[in-house]
């Protein structure tokens, strides 16, 4: 990746930030990179080809840590620890990514399935957390139950960000900082105790 590229996605990530997929025009990318918008449609066609390098770019930071975790033969906890703190940096570098994600399910989802599966591997991650569940220590139950509980914990509040912030907490800034500070602490002591009672009941 050269330097313009790298500076047109860290670009469109601020702007994602900023305004959201839908509300980000690529003229506002061309500007907050310095560059003009016929060199960003050189490099970028389309709005949606940029925020597909963006996502995958963040989940290929995501998918190899976990890969390498699952085969470094760490106990259970260790690796959930993993897999919440990892999940989160993605989600708190690029909280964008969850909205996106439900958009495309809605509009396209064969597609997104397709792109998560050969762009980002998604698939063999999936696959080899299954298979450690399955047969490597956690002995589990119902795995798939596990996984989607423990998924659904770390992406529901980005998904529900403005409904905490207006519903739950009255539309107090600070108190919502304060809960999405807390998150990943709570999410872990939560999911570590689900998985010792999924693991108890086999025992």
């Amino acid at each position: 990746m050269d330097n313009t590229e790298t500076k047109i996605i860290d670009a469109a990530r601020r702007v994602f930030v900023a305004k959201g997929l839908d509300g980000a025009r690529m003229q506002e990318i061309a500007d907050e990179a310095g560059i003009n918008k016929a060199l960003l449609h050189y490099y970028f066609r389309s709005k949606q080809k940029l925020f597909d390098a963006i996502f995958e770019e963040a989940f290929q930071q995501f998918i190899p840590t976990m890969g390498a975790t699952i085969a470094s033969g760490k106990n259970p906890q260790e690796i959930i620890t993993i897999f919440i703190d990892a999940y989160f940096r993605v989600l708190e570098q690029n909280p964008f990514l969850p909205q996106f994600v439900i958009g495309e399910l809605n509009r396209d989802p064969s597609r997104l399935a397709t792109f998560m599966a050969e762009k980002i591997g998604l698939t063999s991650l999936v696959d080899k957390a299954m298979s450690l569940f399955q047969n490597e220590g956690f002995n589990l139950k119902n795995p798939q139950q596990f996984m989607i509980s423990l998924i659904s914990m770390i992406i529901f509040p980005f998904v529900a960000k403005p409904i905490l912030h207006h519903i739950i907490f009255k539309g107090d800034q600070l108190l919502v900082d304060q809960f999405f500070a807390e998150r990943k602490s709570y999410v872990t002591t939560s999911a570590l105790q689900l998985l010792a009672s999924s693991l108890n009941e086999n025992n």
